[in-house]
């Protein structure tokens, strides 16, 4: 304990860290190397320095790669964070010194996108051109060990509840109802009555199964007495999605502030029918007891008003 210890407060560098963060990414040592502009040995004996000092080892190497111990997962995690609160601290005191607003990182959902995230960070990049906004796409499952440990500032999205926790600080913006979408000359977008039945024919690009809006939409079928269609694919991206509804006239489900918005370009129209399922509101997730920066506190005032 006491090595560890000595280790981390005082032999450790910012490189070490650097090192182990890039194997967990490439898990291999020459794509480590090329990653870092280093040679492979150097990478080799940068990773036994940092293993001598801790007295334990932090990656098993194969001929297919390399695996983090348990003992390399705790670094690893310890490596991200210090990594984000350092690239943090650097652009606070860059910004002071070049006067301007310094730098936020948010993770968000597609819902929370185009009606709201989008005009927030038109108004602040109107305020100071120079300030710099991260932007990172995902769900709760992704985003918020992100959050976490540091490597974002906000998460923008679904409040879903089974993520809440203690040491998370949720904030409610909005209401935001689901829809059905389509390409805009797909046959059931010119019927002026819909039920559900004239949907199990048709083609769907749905969430992966483990979503919970996939169950809540199999779960409308369902209620009417029906089977959920089985002519699916399933992603979850939302460039994938509006693709294929466009290229291969599938329906998907989709928010409704993020159908209108898309459905003013020509991309699709929403399907006239009471989508009557249940989901969180749209708010914001901060990590509670972190001090925010000037300019991430500033978003958030944005998007209490705009919401």
């Amino acid at each position: 304990m006491a090595q560890i210890d000595r280790a981390l407060r005082s032999n450790i560098k910012l490189r070490h860290l650097q090192l182990v963060v890039a194997l967990d990414e490439f898990r291999h040592l020459g794509r480590t190397s090329e990653f870092l502009a280093v040679t492979q040995p150097a990478v080799s004996k940068m990773l036994s320095e940092v293993e001598e000092m801790l007295g334990i080892q932090l990656f098993d190497r194969s001929r297919r790669g390399t695996e983090p111990t348990p003992a390399g997962v705790s670094l690893i995690r310890f490596a991200r964070s210090v990594l984000a609160e350092y690239e943090r601290t650097r652009d606070e005191i860059s910004a002071l010194e070049k006067g301007v607003a310094g730098r936020t990182r948010v993770g968000f959902m597609v819902v929370a996108m185009p009606t709201l995230l989008t005009p927030a960070i038109a108004r602040l990049k109107s305020e100071s051109a120079a300030a710099t906004i991260l932007l990172e796409e995902g769900d709760l499952t992704h985003l918020l060990p992100k959050l976490r440990i540091g490597e974002l500032d906000l998460f923008v999205g679904r409040l879903e509840p089974g993520y809440a926790s203690p040491d998370l600080l949720t904030e409610t913006l909005y209401e935001e109802p689901m829809c059905l979408v389509a390409k805009p000359d797909h046959p059931l977008i010119s019927k002026k009555s819909i039920f559900w039945k004239d949907l199990t024919e048709s083609r769907f690009v749905v969430p992966p199964p483990w979503a919970s809006l996939r169950v809540k939409l199999e779960q409308q079928f369902f209620r009417h007495g029906l089977q959920p269609p089985e002519d699916v694919i399933e992603t979850a991206s939302f460039l994938g999605q509006i693709t294929i509804v466009r290229e291969q006239s599938a329906i998907a489900l989709m928010a409704r502030s993020v159908a209108e918005h898309f459905s003013t370009q020509g991309f699709i129209k929403q399907i006239k029918l009471n989508v009557d399922i249940d989901v969180p509101p749209v708010g914001m997730i901060t990590v509670r007891g972190r001090q925010l920066t000037p300019i991430t506190q500033r978003l958030i005032e944005i998007l209490r008003d705009r919401a």
